[in-house]
This record gives structure tokens, C-alpha cells and sequence, in this order.
């Protein structure tokens, strides 16, 4: 009904092109249009000028011979001051733009080592995007954004990659362990030193006791019972310790005993045994 009318309706963010007799006339932009068909007059076709993305791969190889493929995201759109250009100059604008960026990609990043193409992403888009704003323009396109979105090397080069990493992680890791153990054994060192110090401070204080404590018994007991000598008193110590640990052995009913043939009466040789012992250190010591 509206070519019969003489009326056409041009949606929004598009324009549509009008002929006469086969020659390019005006650009319909969005709106209800009047198209005289009865005399020559026609519409050729329609352009969006709305934004769009063409996803490009690329692959090539990098300076150091690591072969990637390079994905490329072109936005572009047309512009409605150069609609008629766009829409007649460029008859594969998608392919003409793909072309671009492989020239580009491959003459850029063969000057970038692997681990460089990975940081200079920007670069290499901003490269792409000057050559086809260069390019694009003359043919009314205008190019609104470019990005690398992904850079892919060989399988087996990531799995090389991913090798490398991990054998430096491990390392690392392993250095730490050591270095945790290391500490820890230290630690264990100086805990057992110092508990062994203070083990040996204990049991010198505990003999130190004994000792104070047999002298002043010694002392007191001289004082109190007159004509009797230091010697007599200790002979009467080491018996009251002797009955007292033989009084433990037997009452301890578990107790694991060893019998040897004994008496009082060798209470005073074990006496004299330990008067000998210190007068033999004194005299060595002298």
C-alpha cells in the first residue's frame, strides 16, 4: 500500500537511498518519506548507522617464534553526512575491515616478544585503530573503538608457560617450607637448652637445700647434746635415711627391687666411703 501511495517509512538509526533512472538522487533519513516511483524515482537499499562489532583472529608469530592468534574487536558505524559513500563505495565493508586489521596485527606484533605482546595489548589496538581510522574514513565509516580481547598461543607453548610458572611456585614453596623448619628447629633447640638450664638450676638449688639443711641439723645437734662430734651426727643422718628408704622400697608394692646383703652397721662403711671420696677431691683439686 505505501509503494502504491507514493510513501515510505525509513526507520530509526537508518537512512535509505533513492535513484532516478538508475542514478543516486538523495538520502531519506528516519521518518515517512514521499517516493514518486511513477517517475524513475526508487529506493536502492537502506544503511544502519547504528554501532557495530566485527570479532576479527588473526594468527601470526611474535618476535622470539611463538606462534599466537590475535582476536581483534573492531566497533564501527556509519556516518550519516557520508551515507552515500558508504553505502556505494565499499561493497564488502566487513571483509575490507578484516583486511586491516590482519595487515596491521602482522606487522606488529612479529616486533614483540610473547610476554611483551601480552602487556602491550593497548598498543597493538591503538596501532589497529589509527590505520583503519585512516583507511575508513574515506569511505564514510568512522571507527569507534578497537580491542585486543585475547591474545592465544599454541597449546603446547601454554602448557610450556603454565610448566614454568608452577616449577617457579614450587620453588618458592619449597624455600618457605625450608626456611619454616629451619626456624621451627631452632626454636625446638632453644626450648630444650633453656629447659635443661633450668632443670639444672633446680636440681643445684634442691642439693643446695640438703646441704643447708644437713648443716644446720649437724650444728643444732652439737649444740644441744655436748661431747658429740660433726662425724657422729652425720653417721646418724645417713641411718635415718637409710631406714627411711628401705621403710619406701617396702612399702611400694610395685616397685621393682634389687636385694644385695646389707646391714646396719654398713651405714658407717658407706660413710666412710663418701668422707674418702671428698677428701680425695680436696687433695686433688689442691
Amino acid at each position: 500500500m505505501g509503494q502504491l501511495c507514493c510513501c515510505l517509512q525509513v526507520d530509526q538509526a537508518t537512512v535509505a537511498m533513492t535513484e532516478r533512472f538508475g542514478r543516486f538522487q538523495d538520502v531519506l533519513e528516519p521518518g515517512l518519506h514521499c517516493v514518486p516511483w511513477i517517475f524513475g524515482t526508487q529506493v536502492s537499499g537502506h544503511l544502519s548507522l547504528r554501532v557495530q562489532q566485527l570479532d576479527v583472529r588473526c594468527e601470526t608469530k611474535t618476535k622470539d617464534n611463538v606462534f599466537v592468534t590475535v582476536v581483534a574487536s573492531v566497533q564501527y558505524r556509519a556516518l550519516v553526512e557520508k551515507a552515500s559513500e558508504a553505502f556505494y563505495k565499499l561493497s564488502d565493508t566487513r571483509g575490507q575491515i578484516q583486511a586491516y586489521v590482519f595487515d596491521v596485527v602482522r606487522s606488529t606484533v612479529p616486533k614483540m616478544n610473547l610476554d611483551d605482546a601480552f602487556e602491550q595489548k593497548s598498543e597493538i589496538a591503538k596501532a589497529v585503530e589509527d590505520e583503519l581510522e585512516k583507511a575508513m574514513s574515506n569511505y564514510g565509516y568512522e571507527i569507534v573503538q578497537t580491542l585486543i580481547v585475547d591474545i592465544e598461543p599454541d597449546v603446547l607453548v601454554k602448557r610450556a608457560m603454565n610448566e614454568i610458572n608452577a616449577a617457579a611456585r614450587m620453588r618458592v614453596a619449597t624455600q618457605e617450607k625450608a626456611e619454616a623448619e629451619k626456624i621451627l628447629q631452632i626454636k625446638r633447640a632453644e626450648g630444650e637448652a633453656e629447659s635443661k638450664y633450668l632443670s639444672g638450676l633446680g636440681i643445684a638449688r634442691q642439693r643446695q637445700a640438703i646441704v643447708d639443711g644437713l648443716r644446720e641439723s649437724v650444728l643444732a645437734f652439737s649444740g644441744n647434746v655436748p661431747g658429740t662430734t660433726a662425724k657422729d651426727v652425720m653417721d646418724m643422718v645417713l641411718v635415718t635415711q637409710y631406714f627411711d628408704t628401705m621403710k619406701e622400697i617396702g612399702a611400694n608394692s610395685k616397685s621393682s627391687a634389687v636385694f644385695i646383703p646389707h646391714g646396719p652397721g654398713a651405714v658407717r662403711d658407706v660413710a666412710q666411703q663418701i668422707r674418702d671420696g671428698l677428701l680425695q677431691g680436696s687433695f686433688a683439686h689442691e
